[in-house]
């Protein structure tokens, strides 16, 4: 079995690659949605909201950040353009949303398909023993899980 410079087996180190960017894709998604709920959000929970959705965006930014560097540590090239972006995407895009109970539905929505997407790549980095792509994975999936629960106790 050929293996790449961090000892993983090379074939399955560029698959992993590939879904990261996928992943990737979909964080510069989600992170262009919580942009625009958080210019466009209005009505009385306005400072709340305003505050929580720039919380969010930086906190997405700081992970869209660690991805690309992941898919490098593995010897690859991290998808940088819109085009590929909009081409790997599986969310719902948030266009004009300023009602509060959309914006955190898309929110809920959104997490809810990286949840998928972050889970399906720490069973294959775990296959392999790739350490480094599951720390990132549980990370990324335990806040998650954790941002899921308060918005829908928000919604309710």
């Amino acid at each position: 079995m050929k293996t790449n410079s961090l000892g993983l087996p090379a074939q399955e180190s560029e698959i992993i690659a590939q879904d990261l960017n996928v992943l990737l894709s979909n964080f510069q998604v989600y992170y262009q949605n919580l942009r625009g709920i958080h210019w466009n959000i209005r009505g009385k929970r306005f400072f709340d909201l305003h505050v929580k959705f720039e919380e969010l965006y930086n906190d997405s930014q700081l992970k869209i950040d660690l991805i690309a560097e992941r898919v490098l540590t593995l010897g690859k090239t991290p998808f940088h353009t819109f085009e590929d972006y909009i081409e790997n995407n599986q969310l719902l895009v948030g266009k004009n949303i300023s009602n509060d109970e959309n914006a955190i539905q898309l929110i809920v929505d959104s997490i809810t398909q990286l949840l998928k997407i972050e889970r399906a790549i720490l069973l294959k980095s775990n296959k392999i023993g790739d350490e480094g792509t599951n720390s990132m994975m549980s990370d990324f999936i335990s806040e998650q899980e954790k941002t899921i629960w308060m918005m829908n106790a928000w919604l309710s």
